[in-house]
C-alpha cells in the first residue's frame, strides 16, 4: 500500500484519524463532569488499541471542553503522548456579547488560541494547527509570520488548513517558508461534489456543484494530506433511519449492508473504504464516541472495494444515472 501524503512527515502516521469533537458533554457552558472524563479515557484507549493514534481537535469542539477533558486525560497518563500525534484547529470565533460570530485568521488570534489549546491539552507542543476556515479579511503575509514564530518557539511542528481551495492554499503558501501538509475538507458517499465536479466537468448538470475544481489534484501534486470530516454521512447508511428516507438512501444503505457481508466487513468500513478507494488518498476522521463503531471503522484498513462496488455506491447514493 503506498505512503499517504501524511506519512511523509509522520512514518506511523495512522489511516485514519479519531475526530474529537463529541468529547467534553454538550456545546454549552456547563462544568466538566467525571463521566465526560472517564468518556475520554474509554474513547482514547479504544482508539489507541484500534491503532487509530492521530487525534483531531478544534479550540471551539464543544466551546473548548473537547481539548479539556483530553488533557485531562494526558495530565494523569502523560505517557500517552508520545503515541499520538494531535492536531487542531483555531480560527472560528463564538459570538459573544459585544460582537457577532466571525473568523479570524489574524496573527494575534493564531498565536492566542495555539497557547490556549496547548494549555487545554496539557502538552507543550502540537503536531499540527489547522487554519479552521478561510477568513475573508485573512492577509497571508501576517499568518505566514505568526506560523513561523510559532514553529521557531517549538510550539507546532507542522501546518495545514481545513475548508479551503486550491488556490486560497496556493496564495498562502506561496508566502511560507514550510509545507501544509493537510486540508480538512467534506467529504462522503453523501457529499459527493468532491467527485462530481470532476465527473460533471463541462456538463450542463454540473452547474450548481458547490466544490472548487483542481483542489485534489493541488493536493495531490503538492503532497497535502486530504482529510474527510462527516466521513460517516451522520449514521445515515449505517442506522440512522428516518421514516422520511428517500428512496436513494434506503437503496444505498442496503447496498453498504450488502457490500459488508460480501467484504466480511462492517458497514462503517464500507462506507470508509468509498473514501480512501480515491486515487488522492483520502484520510477519514470519525468523530463516533460509540466504541464498538470505533472498532468497526478501524475495520476500513483492510478493504479495498472494487472499481465496479466503487461505482455501484456512488450512482446508488447519487439516485440516478452518470452523464
Amino acid at each position: 500500500m503506498a505512503l499517504l501524503p501524511i506519512q511523509q512527515h509522520f512514518p506511523n502516521a495512522s489511516p485514519l484519524v479519531y475526530g474529537c469533537m463529541g468529547l467534553g458533554g454538550g456545546w454549552d457552558t456547563n462544568p466538566i463532569q467525571n463521566t465526560h472524563i472517564k468518556q475520554a479515557h474509554e474513547v482514547i484507549d479504544c482508539a489507541l488499541e484500534n491503532n487509530i493514534h492521530y487525534f483531531d481537535h478544534a479550540d471551539i469542539y464543544t466551546r473548548g471542553k473537547a481539548e479539556q477533558v483530553f488533557g485531562q486525560v494526558l495530565k494523569q497518563r502523560p505517557q500517552l503522548r508520545e503515541q499520538m500525534i494531535i492536531q487542531t484547529k483555531c480560527g472560528i470565533r463564538f459570538a459573544d456579547e459585544n460582537t457577532t460570530q466571525r473568523y479570524d485568521l489574524s496573527s494575534q488570534w493564531i498565536t492566542h488560541s495555539v497557547e490556549k489549546s496547548l494549555k487545554q491539552l496539557n502538552t507543550e507542543y502540537l503536531d499540527i494547527l489547522l487554519l479552521h476556515r478561510p477568513d475573508p479579511l485573512m492577509q497571508v503575509d501576517e499568518i505566514a509570520e505568526a506560523l513561523a514564530e510559532l514553529q521557531s518557539a517549538g510550539k507546532v511542528t507542522h501546518f495545514g488548513v481545513s475548508n479551503m481551495h486550491q488556490y486560497q492554499m496556493a496564495k498562502l503558501q506561496k508566502v511560507l517558508d514550510t509545507p501544509l501538509v493537510v486540508n480538512q475538507i467534506e467529504v462522503s458517499l453523501a457529499k459527493q461534489a468532491w467527485i462530481d465536479e470532476g465527473v460533471y466537468a463541462g456538463n450542463q448538470a454540473g452547474k450548481n456543484i458547490n466544490f472548487t475544481s483542481g483542489t485534489l489534484e493541488y493536493c495531490q501534486d503538492n503532497g497535502v494530506q486530504v482529510q474527510s470530516w462527516g466521513s460517516l454521512c451522520q449514521g445515515v447508511y449505517s442506522g440512522n433511519h428516518s421514516d422520511t428516507d428517500s428512496q436513494a438512501v434506503q437503496e444505498t444503505t442496503q447496498l453498504v449492508n450488502k457490500l459488508a457481508a460480501k467484504y466480511q466487513t462492517s458497514v462503517e468500513a464500507i462506507l470508509l473504504a468509498w473514501i480512501t478507494r480515491h486515487p488522492a488518498q483520502v484520510q477519514p476522521v470519525i468523530g463516533t464516541t460509540n466504541l464498538q463503531r470505533i472498532a468497526a471503522c478501524a475495520k476500513a484498513s483492510v478493504v479495498t472495494l472494487s472499481r465496479e462496488d466503487w461505482y455501484a455506491l456512488y450512482i446508488t447514493a447519487k439516485g440516478h444515472a452518470l452523464p
